[in-house]
């Protein structure tokens, strides 16, 4: 049966709304947390980008629920050696089987901060693949050195671990992600309730693994106020392409997000206050074989949001 969770935004809520909200999905019913890992917002309008691995700290005292980032990059910004020490740090404050590190090839948005060269699709796969190979290795507690294509480690040794190896899930869309997924990956994610997705990634070494989705809804009781919420701050993710994944700053993203009409948001995001709406929205993931999937509340109406899904639509869901 699949599985409900809350998906945090780090983009658009600061480190301490992010810590209520995680109250307040346990509260509300969800059963797990996705969190986003983010340099910059996509655009102005969505206004924060805190740095996920001291929330995640805040997250292991405030909620029991187990947590997963959606996802981490870690090839450029941070080193696969520290993305393995903030991930085995994680775990071990959150406890056993409360962590997942879930991680993708990232987008130049976040990863060309410190001014490295941002790489084509198959290189950005490539590092992807060595940084997990790195990590798994770190997670065994021994010693590690290596000397790859794009990574160099010198005796390196986490000394703070979990009781067992942080689950690595890989973000994949497109057939060559989706391959690695498969076979480096614990788990996948994905953001789009696609069957085929799943399909490819279970016949690439993925069977009897989990796949996780998240999806993004606008809950208010103005279906048009909600829509023109989500064009606002999300208009961004109906870019087609690779765009999400070149675009440099903000600004460019926001000059793009001009190219998407309201009425693309209001046919691609579930906005306003229909119960069936929400729960088709949520179930069409269950139907093409998700094992979990999370849901983020656009913009600051938080506490209805979790009173709607806590009241009409979580029972509608597990029943």
């Amino acid at each position: 049966m699949t599985e409900y969770g809350y998906f945090l935004s780090c983009e658009e809520n600061t480190p301490k709304d992010l810590v209520e909200q995680a109250r307040m999905a346990e509260d509300a019913g969800f059963t797990s947390l996705w969190i986003s890992d983010h340099f910059h917002p996509w655009c102005e309008a969505q206004g924060q980008s805190p740095f996920v691995w001291s929330v995640i700290g805040a997250l292991a005292r405030a909620t029991s629920l187990p947590v997963q980032t959606a996802v981490t990059c870690p090839t450029l910004r941070m080193h696969p050696v520290i993305t393995a020490q903030a991930a085995a740090t994680s775990a071990a404050l959150l406890g056993e089987g409360r962590f997942r590190l879930g991680v993708g090839s990232g987008e130049a948005l976040n990863e060309h901060v410190l001014g490295d060269r941002w790489p084509p699709a198959a290189v950005r796969l490539e590092m992807l693949e060595e940084a997990v190979h790195v990590m798994r290795r770190l997670f065994e507690g021994g010693r590690v050195d290596h000397r790859g294509r794009h990574y160099t480690v010198e005796n390196a040794r986490l000394y703070t671990l979990p009781g067992e190896p942080v689950p690595v899930d890989v973000s994949a869309f497109g057939p060559a992600a989706l391959e690695l997924a498969g076979r480096i990956g614990d788990g996948l994610v994905a953001i789009k309730p696609e069957k085929q997705a799943v399909d490819g990634f279970r016949s690439h070494g993925g069977a009897g693994k989990p796949v996780f989705g998240g999806v993004k809804v606008c809950w208010g009781r103005d279906r048009e106020a909600a829509i023109d919420l989500a064009h606002r701050r999300w208009a961004v993710e109906q870019l087609p392409g690779e765009l999400n994944q070149v675009l440099p700053t903000p600004a460019h993203f926001e000059q793009a997000a001009q190219l998407v009409p309201r009425e693309t948001v209001a046919r691609n995001v579930t906005c306003g206050d229909d119960v069936d709406a929400h729960v088709a929205t949520l179930r069409e993931f269950a139907d093409a074989g998700f094992d979990r999937v999370h849901v983020s509340q656009i913009g600051p109406d938080q506490r209805g949001f979790f009173d709607f899904y806590r009241a009409e639509v979580l029972p509608r869901l597990v029943s």
